[in-house]
């Protein structure tokens, strides 16, 4: 890379950004984009050619880091070889990345509907859920996401979809479980998740069991806050689901291929009676880490038998595009040859998990840490007896525009939702670069604990 040519060509591409480009969840007259000009592994550059380390993965997405080369040589094999045919021909990128997919689903979700990103999986979930069930209503709870489009943003449980809810999507709401901010007034976990599980059952029953087609589920909620479910939750919402004929549907899209240590977040909270199986799962993101847009859902045989000799009312032009679907499979084949869940899970549990904690020994600032994997949040507040966050809730703050701040001067780009930085690097980073962020994350903080009262 010629950094003064990148330079140049990244000062023009800013410049007509600036005219012609319209971005997502923003005031166009009020952002000054940050400029990308290079990427690798687990850094980019900036539009003035400074380095970053991204601790966000870019919108937790880039799993195997920038440029990882295996997959960069699949695409373009593949588009050599076939870069595009539509969704009702057979193309074996597509039928492969199923295949694989399909072996590291728990249970029986041994069937792949590709979609283009997270947010159309689930919609194609709720659509398959309320067919399979003959019922409407689908259960969500505070503190998610679940997407930009209309069923998705619909089912979010953040300020995102204020201004998009009219009340008729046939969403029903519930509070999840969340030990730091307890709206169930627990001490422990144990008691969070009884108490969680008893108010869902109770808001299950009062809603009307037979008007319920699903209850969706983000694992672990990632951009929420990343609150990892306390043992047994998950496993009593597959009972509560079992008990009143509602399909399990599992959001794996931020969570999925190997943020946590696992393929899957939920085969974290396996128990002692067995794993917990959801009968779909939504995927994207990680699945070929954002290279070309892919997402998915991973379908039960018992929600597949429903559309056996039953047309299933939906598809997309993109559906199992051969060039993401192969980007697909190199990823998959090259986290598994390169070991990088297991990284994933090494790094969270003895590096970035006790860095982390610390820290916010050392930091007043910090409220909280929670995480697991490469999947943390560390939440900053004003107050650590009244947890008063630093930003308030659906907004910024200018303590936190200054942490930010902090760590993009000092070479880190981070993760920042309202009060929170995530800490979400890609699922092979190394030690060192974990180390890295974290010493630039102990500078940022030190400008948080400058506003702790």
């Amino acid at each position: 890379m010629n950094l003064d040519d990148a330079i140049a060509a990244g000062r023009r591409a800013y410049e007509l950004d600036r005219k012609h480009v319209f971005h997502s969840w923003s005031a166009q007259k009020q952002i000054e984009p940050m400029t990308i000009i290079a990427a690798a592994g687990s850094y980019v550059w900036d539009g003035e050619g400074r380095k970053l380390l991204d601790f966000s993965s870019q919108l937790v997405n880039t799993n195997i880091g920038h440029q990882h080369p295996t997959v960069t040589a699949a695409i373009a094999a593949q588009a050599a070889k076939l870069a595009t045919i539509a969704p009702q021909y057979v193309n074996d990128a597509r039928s492969e990345a199923a295949r694989l997919i399909s072996e590291r689903t728990p249970g029986d979700l041994n069937r792949v509907f590709f979609t283009n990103a997270g947010a159309d999986a689930v919609e194609h979930a709720v659509r398959m859920a309320r067919l399979h069930t003959g019922r409407y209503k689908v259960m969500a709870r505070y503190r998610s996401y679940h997407g930009g489009t209309d069923t998705a943003i619909n089912l979010t449980g953040d300020p995102r979809r204020w201004r998009n809810d009219y009340g008729n999507s046939g969403v029903v709401r519930f509070d999840g479980p969340f030990l730091y901010r307890s709206v169930f007034h627990a001490e422990n976990e144990a008691q969070e998740c009884e108490r969680a599980l008893e108010h869902l059952e109770r808001t299950v029953a009062m809603e009307g069991p037979d008007t319920i087609a699903a209850i969706i589920l983000e694992s672990v909620p990632g951009t929420a806050g990343i609150m990892v479910p306390p043992p047994g939750y998950l496993a009593g919402v597959r009972r509560i689901c079992d008990r009143y004929g509602i399909v399990f549907i599992a959001d794996e899209v931020m969570a999925g291929f190997g943020r946590t240590g696992k393929w899957f977040a939920i085969n974290n909270f396996d128990t002692a009676d067995g794993p917990v199986i959801p009968d779909l799962i939504t995927f994207a993101k990680g699945v070929n880490s954002g290279y070309v847009p892919l997402g998915g859902v991973a379908i039960s045989d018992a929600i597949a038998a429903t559309f056996a000799d039953t047309a299933y009312p939906g598809g997309l032009t993109y559906s199992g595009h051969p060039l993401a679907t192969a980007a697909a499979v190199a990823t998959i084949e090259a986290m598994a040859s390169e070991g990088i869940v297991e990284n994933a899970a090494r790094i969270g549990r003895d590096v970035l998990g006790p860095g982390l904690r610390e820290l916010a020994q050392r930091h007043r600032s910090v409220g909280d840490i929670r995480g697991i994997g490469v999947f943390w949040a560390i939440e900053l507040v004003t107050d650590r007896v009244t947890k008063t966050p630093l930003a308030p809730y659906g907004a910024s703050s200018p303590a936190m525009t200054a942490v930010v701040g902090a760590c993009k001067d000092n070479g880190l780009l981070p993760f920042a939702n309202y009060n929170r930085i995530h800490a979400v690097p890609p699922c092979n980073v190394s030690e060192d670069e974990v180390r890295e962020g974290l010493s630039i994350l102990d500078r940022a903080l030190d400008v948080a604990d400058g506003y702790v009262v």
